[in-house]
């Protein structure tokens, strides 16, 4: 489907993963107006360099090849977010939004500087939202406090807040996260560790977040991630990551109006295998398992969020 990845002037870290190039075709069917609501664009590199303070290199993944996957999968809009290689130059992810033909939405990465005429540029490129992300191998620690005065700031854009943690993390940064003055997103379920029970302490901790909470959502992404049994099928069928479904099924079930779902792609910093996006689509129906629950999950949930002007209140 795409020419293999480089890095333009940059030199990948070593090891590496290129996104795969050739994904299968999904055997579930994408309900219309289905949206990718977490992926990213790297680069090029040669356009768009990468941050002097960024601790990974990537492969260079641009919006020709991000849009093109999403033709691919069936996908009708994507929700682009700030990867952590390009800081808070957040030119790349503006460049591809303003690509997208009003197809795309953005995630950014500000810091506390940013002018008030800086984010009503980013908001009439797209910019619906920012991103605070607090797992330590990826950022720099930053001051709880320059983020809460982001977060009051991007409040009258109407923007919402996208955390990135650990689970194990989550008890220290509770007090924060439940100070924002926005709706809350959290990308991947807070990243559970899915070979602990799942009535466990940890993740019932995520769950009564939510529950206590009702402005946090939640992407149910991202098994490669989290799976220890792999892409490994079972049987034949296209039922890999199975040991991450029941986390992610409960809560779709639980929280149905505030989940939201992406591919993830070119899915950086993963360090076993690059997972056939094909088949995390097909992971899809495992986690919502009615036509109702797919259709809040890919359509109404997202485009209330990011698209709310063409929302019908689904």
């Amino acid at each position: 489907m795409n020419n293999k990845p480089t890095s333009g002037p940059f030199e990948k870290t070593p090891g590496w993963l290129d996104w795969y190039t050739g994904p299968t075709k999904p055997q579930f069917k994408l309900p219309p107006n289905a949206v990718d609501a977490h992926c990213h664009v790297f680069g090029p590199g040669a356009e768009f360099p990468y941050a002097p303070e960024r601790k990974y290199t990537p492969c260079d993944a641009s919006w020709q090849q991000l849009f093109a996957l999403r033709d691919h999968l069936g996908f009708s809009k994507n929700v682009i977010v700030q990867a952590t290689c390009h800081g808070a130059d957040n030119r790349a992810l503006v460049d591809a939004l303003k690509r997208s033909n009003g197809k795309a939405k953005g995630i950014a990465t500000v810091k506390r500087g940013v002018t008030d005429q800086e984010l009503q540029d980013l908001h009439a490129a797209g910019v619906r939202g920012v991103r605070f992300n607090f797992v330590k191998r990826l950022v720099d620690f930053t001051p709880k406090d320059e983020l809460l005065e982001i977060a009051h700031r991007i409040q009258p854009l109407g923007w919402h807040v996208v955390i990135y943690f650990e689970s194990v993390d989550l008890p220290e940064l509770w007090d924060f996260f439940t100070k924002l003055p926005t709706t809350v997103v959290v990308d991947h379920m807070g990243r559970p560790d899915v070979t602990k029970p799942i009535d466990g302490p940890e993740f019932q901790l995520f769950l009564k977040f939510m529950r206590e909470h009702p402005n946090v959502w939640s992407k149910v992404s991202c098994p490669e991630r989290l799976s220890v049994s792999g892409p490994r099928a079972l049987d034949g069928e296209r039922n890999a990551y199975r040991d991450v479904v029941p986390y992610a099924r409960t809560v779709v079930e639980a929280f149905p109006d505030r989940v939201l779902w992406g591919t993830d792609w070119p899915h950086p910093n993963l360090k076993d295998h690059m997972p056939d996006d094909g088949l995390l689509v097909d992971f899809i129906p495992h986690i919502a398992t009615t036509p109702e629950l797919q259709k809040k999950l890919l359509v109404d949930n997202p485009n209330r969020l990011y698209w709310p002007e063409e929302s019908q209140g689904g």
